[in-house]
C-alpha cells in the first residue's frame, strides 16, 4: 500500500552570523508532511565549494570526497528510519524521523524542556509574580500542543512563523475554565512575549538554528490608564468606615495614592525604609521588587500621617512591616466595596492608586514628568508618559498662564 505521507531530505549549509568569511556548517533538512527540522552534521565546508542545487561539496580533494560520502550515509540512514516507521505503521512526524536517526536522544532540547530550563535559570532572577506568569504561559503551550498536534512536546527545530500564528489563534479562541473572561489581545500578546523570550534564550544557547520570531510583530492595543480624579480621591479620603478591614484597605490605598508605590512594595515596607532626605525631611527609600529599581520619594503629609497611624498596629508589628499585610486579592475585593460605598463608578484596584499618584497628585499639580518618573521607579520617560495622563484641566491652566505671559510681553 502506498504511503500518503510526503518525505524529503535536503542538505544545506549555515554560516555563523556576521562571519561571512568563516566555514559553514552542513545540516540535513528533513521534511515530513510539510513540516521540517534540521540536524547538524557537525561538518564544515567552504561556502564557495558548496553546490546548493545538488546539496553536496564541489571538488575532487580527498577531504571533499569524504564529506560527500558522509552526506550520503546520513541520507541513507534518515531514509531507512522513515521507511521503518512506515512499515511499522507508526505515526509519521518529522520529530519521529529525527529521533530515530539520533537514537532518541533524551538530551535533545524540546519546547517543554526549554520552559523547564528557563524556570530553573530565572527563578532567582525574576519576581515571584513574573515567574507565575511564565508558568501560566507554559500551561497554555502544553494545552496548545495537545489540541493542535496531539502531542506532549515538540522539537525546537519545528518552531516556525506558522507555529506562532497558530498559538496566537489558539489563545484567542480558548475558553478558560479557571476565570470568567477569555483572553483579550494584550493578554494574548503577553503570552506570546514570554514565549518569545524563552525562544530567544534557545537562540542564544545555539539550541535552535532559525529564530521563528524573526518576522513576527507583536501588536499591543493602547489601554486607557484609569485613575481617580481629585473629587473621587477626596470622596474616599472623607469616607469613614466602621468596618476595620475596609478602613485599613482604604488607608493602604491612599498611602499608595500619595507615594506611587505598587502593592508588593507597599507591603514590604519597614521602618528602615524611612530616612532623612537631603532636605532634612522624611523620605521613603526602597527598591521596586518588579524591576529592582531604586526609588526615593519625599513623603507628603498624608503619607506621613498614615505611617504614624499604623506605627504600633499589632499586625504590622507582628510582620515587622509599616502596615498590616493583606493579600492583593482581598485588597482588590475590598476596594470594590469601597468604590460602591463612595459612589465611584470605576473598577478600582490597588494599582489605580499608582496611576492616581502619577496623574492627579503629581503631574496635575505641576510636578515635572522627570521627577514623577524617578519617584515611580521608571527607567525611561516613555514609561511615565504611558503611565501618567495629564488631565485636561492642567493643560487648560498651562495655556491660560501662557496667554497671560504673552499678554504682558
Amino acid at each position: 500500500m502506498r504511503s500518503s505521507n510526503t518525505f524529503g531530505i535536503q542538505f544545506v549549509i549555515r554560516l555563523p552570523k556576521q562571519q561571512k568569511n568563516d566555514q559553514a556548517t552542513v545540516f540535513a533538512r528533513i521534511t515530513v508532511n510539510g513540516r521540517r527540522c534540521e540536524i547538524s552534521l557537525k561538518k564544515k565546508v567552504n561556502p564557495q565549494n558548496w553546490d546548493e542545487a545538488k546539496g553536496k561539496a564541489r571538488g575532487t580533494k580527498d577531504e571533499t570526497r569524504k564529506l560527500n560520502e558522509h552526506i550520503e550515509r546520513v541520507r541513507t540512514l534518515i531514509a531507512d528510519g522513515y521507511h521503518e516507521l512506515v512499515q511499522q505503521k507508526k505515526v509519521i512526524t518529522v520529530d519521529a524521523v529525527k529521533s530515530l536517526f539520533l537514537g532518541a536522544d533524551d538530551n535533545e532540547i524540546t519546547l517543554i524542556k526549554l520552559g523547564e530550563y528557563h524556570n530553573t535559570e530565572m527563578k532567582d532572577k525574576l519576581a515571584e509574580g513574573t515567574m507565575k506568569n511564565y508558568y501560566t504561559t507554559q500551561k497554555y503551550i502544553a494545552k496548545f500542543l495537545k489540541e493542535k498536534y496531539h502531542r506532549n512536546d515538540i522539537s525546537l527545530a519545528e518552531l516556525n512563523y506558522k507555529f506562532i500564528l497558530d498559538f496566537e489563534t489558539f489563545l484567542s479562541k480558548h475558553q478558560p475554565k479557571d476565570h470568567q473572561k477569555p483572553l483579550h489581545n494584550n493578554g494574548i500578546m503577553k503570552h506570546i512575549e514570554r514565549l518569545c523570550k524563552m525562544v530567544n534564550m534557545a537562540v542564544t544557547m545555539d539550541w535552535i538554528v532559525k529564530d521563528p520570531f524573526a518576522k513576527y510583530k507583536q501588536h499591543f492595543d493602547k489601554v486607557e490608564r484609569f485613575y481617580l480624579t481629585k473629587e473621587e480621591l477626596s470622596a474616599i479620603e472623607n469616607k469613614k468606615f466602621s468596618i476595620e478591614r475596609l478602613q485599613t484597605v482604604k488607608d493602604l490605598f491612599l498611602f499608595s495614592c500619595y507615594t506611587g508605590l505598587a502593592y508588593i512594595d507597599t507591603m514590604n515596607l519597614t521602618a528602615g525604609n524611612i530616612v532623612k532626605g537631603i532636605d532634612g525631611n522624611d523620605w521613603l527609600i526602597t527598591s521596586r521588587q518588579k524591576t529592582d529599581t531604586d526609588v526615593r520619594i519625599p513623603l507628603l503629609p498624608q503619607a506621613e500621617e498614615l505611617i504614624k497611624k499604623y506605627h504600633n498596629h499589632p499586625k504590622a508589628v507582628n510582620y515587622g512591616t509599616l502596615f498590616p499585610v493583606i493579600s492583593n486579592q482581598k485588597m482588590n475585593a475590598y476596594l470594590k466595596e469601597i468604590a460602591d460605598l463612595c459612589n465611584i463608578n470605576k473598577a478600582i484596584t490597588f494599582h489605580i492608586a499608582r496611576h492616581t499618584f502619577a496623574t492627579t497628585v503629581t503631574l496635575s499639580n505641576g510636578v515635572p514628568i522627570e521627577s514623577v518618573s524617578k519617584m515611580l521607579g521608571h527607567t525611561t520617560i516613555r514609561s511615565t508618559q504611558v503611565y501618567a495622563k495629564v488631565v485636561e484641566q492642567k493643560l487648560s491652566e498651562d495655556m491660560q498662564n501662557l496667554k497671560k505671559r504673552m499678554a504682558n510681553q
